[in-house]
């Protein structure tokens, strides 16, 4: 029986190249994923995602993700609510600069610098996000973090905070390995996420074709998919026949 990967946290990072804020977010996701939670993280490709790309939005819909946005534009947090669900955490550059960096400049906006190059008070912030991002990750996976890696900090970020620990890889979601599958509802190809593992692990359980184990086959696919409001009994008559050709194939 296949076994569906280790649950990770994806990280939607802003794509933004014309504002330092978008700078800011790309290397702090970068901090993390190679450095304080490299082993808990990946990264999920935002204009691949939007373009149609299935692997990063079924890691999407799979596992948890945190939206990293360097404006009120919110594209990161949008885009995931759109294609998969709606985000399980939000991070705002800005809310971060008001928390750590406008606090010591008497609530005034600091200069981050530009796209290119980022100034010390960018640097700065991209540490704090990067420190975010890592507690929100342990939040979100019940974990204290990794052995090796580099702890997060309750609290405001000095200036010459460092992350020293020699880096690794960073990993995408199109390595996650959830398998997927294409279903034809009522005429439309649907993806539904970890339906081979689903339609396998009720095979291995001696589960046959029928009423019975069609309940707890939508209810296993409800757990990894969105079932669109007043499609239900469509989706359910489509994965039991999908469960009855696998049965059939496996004899």
């Amino acid at each position: 029986m296949m076994d569906l990967p280790e649950r990770k946290v994806g990280i939607v990072a802003c794509s933004g190249e014309e504002l330092a804020e978008g700078t800011i977010t790309r290397l702090a996701a970068l901090k993390v994923l190679e450095q304080s939670r490299p082993n808990r993280t990946v990264t999920i490709c935002l204009p691949l995602f939007l373009a149609g790309g299935e692997g990063d939005r079924a890691f999407a819909r799979f596992h948890p993700t945190i939206a990293l946005d360097g404006c009120d534009k919110r594209c990161a947090a949008h885009g995931t609510e759109m294609y998969s669900g709606k985000p399980a955490a939000s991070i705002l550059v800005h809310d971060i600069i008001d928390d750590v960096i406008g606090e010591e400049n008497g609530g005034g906006q600091p200069d981050l610098g530009r796209a290119r190059q980022l100034s010390a008070y960018g640097k700065q912030i991209v540490d704090a996000v990067a420190e975010r991002i890592t507690q929100t990750v342990d939040e979100l996976l019940g974990a204290e973090g990794e052995p090796g890696s580099t702890p997060a900090r309750p609290g405001l970020v000095s200036p010459d905070l460092k992350i020293v620990q020699e880096p690794k890889v960073a990993t995408c979601s199109c390595g996650s390995g959830i398998p997927v599958q294409m279903v034809d509802i009522e005429g439309q190809e649907v993806t539904i996420v970890a339906l081979p593992y689903i339609l396998d692990k009720l095979r291995d359980d001696g589960k046959l074709p029928g009423d019975g184990t069609t309940a707890e086959l939508m209810s296993l696919v409800e757990i990894y998919n969105e079932v669109p409001e007043g499609q239900r009994a469509a989706y359910t008559r489509a994965v039991a026949r999908e469960y009855a050709a696998f049965c059939a194939r496996a004899k």
